[in-house]
């Protein structure tokens, strides 16, 4: 995938963005040693000991660059290129602000999300087309921005021109044209659109675009996908080249893609997007909607329903599999007819799958290590339907797909190293390992079963072919019981001595049974298997055979009795068919066909990588408006992500002062180490007599934080504590410059900060449960009188309905009477009200938030509504004054709503603003008269 590193919204109105980044700050540990390969297009890192992945990219990525860049781009920058492998994440990024790539080394088990093909193959071909469009989509106006703010202007100004469906989609085709496999040839990629279209669901473009809460819609890589296919097909290798360097230099201020494509087809984009996609609804045959039968609903208004996944059969008339819905998170729920029953919440996980026997459900959940970001766990966990208690069995590893052995008493597992080796692991039910079973072809195990003494599995070779095996634990000798194949197996389950799979065949992926005693193949199929889109996780129990399918209401569960299923056999023992282009013949044109198959390791130089190569690397200029405070800071991050660091300059509104400063962080160790210097000319005071006296001051801090991630089950935690040493100096012009008002202040500022929250499904507001607390202490230490205490915290609980939530908030805070700090004031006060740095000052909060209505509705491609929410809150802050030196508790009440509209700019940035009524009930003696206030709550920052 591509990253913006910052993105940016509304350019006219300065209005801002949303930061996004991929990578982990300080995610690696320090005792990962770094090699290099250096060759003149990418720089590829990596840790000690992975030389052999490191070379393989550098090899492809040599080879195919010259011979694809035509058709974006010639320019070209070395971009600095990172293996991780300590992540069980399956993904990749290039972004800018700074320029790098990042690959997580740990391929997926499911063939048809991503492929069959080597891992490192398939980033390296996708990943890499998006390294050439950043070199390539730096010109005109985008270029002046790159000039004037860095990297992090010219994210700005692609984000503005160029949507991120032609990045992704663009990336799909690359990889698609260069291998004989490629997204754009597997069906499962398209079932998203394949399952609006059955259903008759003409979803707009804006919505297709921004999505919605209430009706499933694809992502922006299919969608991506087909136009930029479709476009290469029709008009040439140069129209995409064409079209984004017209965009990207803003050729045409509004909607310059649009105006490019236009230009280049002769048709507006309203009527190429429609021939794109009529293109690929005539290659599945679904111009016209389907019968009901395959669409699961005859009501047109239909919203999403549910994703029902990984059916198995407790016994012939219930099943077992997870759900999930827009209301609610992933649960393990049970169905005897139309009732059902949930289990338990299902833990994090990485996907949804899991493995049944006779009351014992085993899967492998998702845990973040305590302090490296880029290093994660997939544990086992034994989970018992009847009681619903779970037990985790294994703490600290790397295994996928598991599955219970025919008595119960075993698992198998796929064991995946930081090197990259597949294993087939046994173990007891403690998790104890009873065998490593040798992987001597170096295969990737997917999904393994067992059968009886041997384990069945579907396998990868390292160019993508795949086959069934039956391995055998003594030895690891494995026997292959189909045909090596590029299209996808995936799904296999064992049943009386026949394996039940799903593969891609054409254009669809279907249901197959294997005959483990004569090795026939059949296809399976009836009228319902041949009009559902796409046939998944099979599960068979004596005369019934389930088995999921997309809708365009989600995932759903079928079953069949056996005796109205018709099992074609297979002559010729292997999977029928072939993995087509859908009719984008391109794709068999041009010097770049099956390049992959070309690549040769040219075995380029392995040298050390220097961690402090590039270590302060400013890369971004960056604006930063949040009233009073207006900021320039020119940001630096090195490659390896252990250094950031800032130069700023900082006017302040209220006291008209200016700031000058620099600041940096260091988290390649266990604390993050901070450090940095400020100077601040023309600070403000008050004599006496009201009249200002203007003084200068300058600061320095060292500190360090520990960040801690606990997050484990269905809970998210995290743990953060610090301290930083300040020193502060004031230097007042006469006759203000006596020893009390130039005396230095040494001072600790101590924090810590909890929170902990529940899952949260994707219609919540906020989690059902939760919590969160900070506590800020700033204390002198110089023999002067100068502190301050800040205690916030938080609690969510559920409301009355499933997406409200009642949200209680408490704050506290206490100075020095003299507040001979002078510290900030960050007290979260009753809304509504103008205030100070209080002596002392306390709140209690009561909020209530709900969904109000889902319009899905926008205007123009710039603006489209996909929740309105309100909130009714009310608001208590009682403070400490003084009157003549003697002290006084004011009320500060306030009770109101707020509105807030969750909304997508152009298409593809959320963007949340609200409006907020206050109504105070006491006075406010600090500023504005009145007791109705009315608010726009904005974001305020650029980039």
């Amino acid at each position: 995938m591509f990253n913006y590193s910052k993105l940016s919204i509304l350019p006219l109105l300065l209005l801002t963005a949303t930061f996004a980044k991929a990578q982990q700050f300080g995610g690696n540990p320090p005792s990962i040693k770094w090699d290099q390969v250096n060759t003149p297009a990418a720089r590829v890192i990596f840790p000690l000991g992975m030389d052999s992945a490191a070379i393989r990219v550098a090899s492809v990525i040599g080879r195919i660059n010259p011979v694809i860049q035509s058709t974006i781009g010639l320019k070209q920058l070395q971009v600095s290129l990172l293996l991780q492998n300590q992540t069980t994440i399956s993904n990749a990024y290039v972004g800018l602000a700074p320029f790098r790539s990042e690959f997580y080394l740990t391929p997926e088990q499911n063939s048809f999300e991503l492929g069959s093909l080597r891992w490192t193959d398939q980033l390296a071909v996708h990943e890499f087309r998006h390294v050439q469009q950043f070199n390539n989509f730096n010109v005109g106006l985008s270029k002046a921005l790159h000039v004037i703010f860095g990297e992090g202007g010219q994210a700005v100004g692609n984000e503005l021109t160029v949507p991120n469906w032609f990045f992704e989609g663009d990336a799909v085709y690359n990889e698609t044209y260069v291998t004989k496999q490629g997204r754009g040839r597997l069906p499962y990629y398209y079932n998203g659109y394949r399952a609006l279209w059955a259903a008759g669901k003409d979803y707009s473009w804006m919505k297709l675009r921004n999505g919605s809460y209430r009706d499933y819609t694809p992502d922006w890589y299919p969608t991506g996908y087909m136009l930029v296919a479709y476009g290469r097909n029709t008009y040439g290798d140069d129209f995409w080249k064409n079209v984004t360097h017209d965009a990207a230099a803003f050729d045409g201020l509004f909607y310059p893609l649009q105006k490019a494509v236009k230009k280049y087809s002769g048709k507006d984009f309203t009527q190429f997007r429609t021939d794109a996609f009529a293109h690929f609804k005539n290659e599945f045959g679904l111009s016209q909607p389907q019968p009901v039968s395959a669409n699961r609903s005859a009501d047109k208004n239909q919203h999403f329903i549910a994703d029902e996944e990984y059916p198995a059969y407790i016994n012939s008339n219930t099943l077992v599999y997870t759900k999930t819905t827009y209301d609610n998170v992933p649960v393990f729920v049970t169905r005897t007819g139309n009732q059902e029953k949930v289990i338990r919440i299902r833990d994090y996980t990485l996907d949804s799958y899991f493995n049944y026997h006779d009351g014992k459900i085993v899967y492998a959940s998702y845990r973040p290590d305590l302090r490296w970001g880029y290093r994660d766990y997939s544990e086992l966990n034994v989970l018992d339907i009847n009681t619903g208690e779970q037990t985790r069995i294994t703490k600290g590893t790397k295994y996928f797909a598991p599955a219970f052995s025919d008595d119960g008493k075993s698992i198998v597992a796929v064991q995946i190293s930081p090197q990259g080796k597949s294993e087939l692991h046994i173990l007891d039910l403690d998790g104890k390992i009873i065998t490593v079973i040798p992987n001597k072809a170096n295969l990737f195990y997917t999904y393994p079963r067992f059968y009886g003494s041997k384990i069945i599995s579907a396998v990868r070779e390292p160019n993508g072919n795949m086959s069934i095996a039956s391995i055998d634990p003594a030895n690891g000798n494995a026997e292959y019981l189909m045909p090596w194949s590029r299209q996808p197996i995936v799904f296999p389950t064992i049943d009386h001595d026949k394996v039940y799979f799903s593969a891609t065949t054409d254009k669809t992926d279907a249901l197959f049974a294997l005959s483990l005693t004569d090795k026939k193949l059949y296809r399976l199929q009836n009228d319902s298997l041949r009009a559902d889109i796409g046939n998944y996780q099979p599960a068979i129990a004596g005369d019934k055979i389930a088995w999921v399918s997309l809708t365009a209401y989600g995932y759903h569960v079928n079953q069949s009795p056996n005796n109205q299923v018709q099992w074609q056999e297979i002559t010729s023992g292997a999977i029928p068919g072939a993995l087509g282009d859908m009719g984008i013949g391109a794709l068999s044109k041009g010097d770049a066909v099956d390049l992959l198959d070309k690549v040769n390791n040219d075995h380029p130089a392995v040298t050390k990588y220097n961690k402090a190569f590039h270590l302060f690397n400013f890369h971004t200029l960056e604006p930063t408006f949040a009233d009073p405070n207006y900021t320039l800071a020119l940001q630096g991050e090195n490659v390896l992500n252990t250094l950031q660091s800032e130069l700023l300059y900082n006017y302040n509104r209220n006291e008209g002062y200016n700031e000058v400063g620099f600041g940096t962080v260091y988290g390649a160790l266990f604390p993050y180490l901070t450090a940095g210097v400020d100077y601040i000319f023309n600070r403000q005071v008050y004599d006496k007599n009201y009249n200002p006296i203007y003084y200068n001051q300058s600061q320095v801090y060292i500190g360090y934080e520990i960040p801690l991630t606990l997050t484990g089950g269905h809970t998210a935690t995290g743990l953060a504590f610090g301290t930083n040493l300040f020193y502060s100096s004031n230097y007042f012009p006469a006759p203000y410059n006596n020893a009390t008002n130039d005396r230095p202040l040494w001072y600790l500022d101590n924090y810590v900060s909890f929170s902990s929250h529940s899952r949260q499904a994707k219609k919540n507001i906020y989690p059902r449960l939760g919590e969160n607390i900070s506590v800020d202490y700033k204390s002198a230490f110089n023999n002067i009188d100068a502190h301050q205490l800040l205690v916030t915290g938080n609690l969510y609980l559920p409301g009355l309905s499933i997406n409200h939530n009642l949200v209680l908030n408490g704050a506290y805070q206490k100075r020095d009477e003299d507040n001979n700090g002078n510290f900030s004031n960050d007290f979260p006060f009753s809304r509504g009200y103008s205030s100070v740095n209080f002596y002392q000052v306390y709140k209690a909060g009561a909020n209530y938030n709900f969904p109000i209505v889902y319009p899905d509705a926008g205007f123009a491609n710039a603006y489209y509504l996909l929740r309105i929410r309100g909130n009714a809150f009310f608001d208590y802050s009682q403070a400490t004054l003084f009157n003549k030196g003697t002290p006084y508790n004011q009320n500060f009440r306030s009770t109101g709503a707020e509105v807030f509209f969750d909304s997508q700019i152009w298409n593809q940035l959320p963007f949340t603003f609200g409006i907020r009524y206050s109504h105070l009930l006491d006075t406010d003696i600090f500023g504005g008269s009145g007791n109705n206030r009315i608010e726009i709550v904005l974001p305020l920052n650029i980039f």
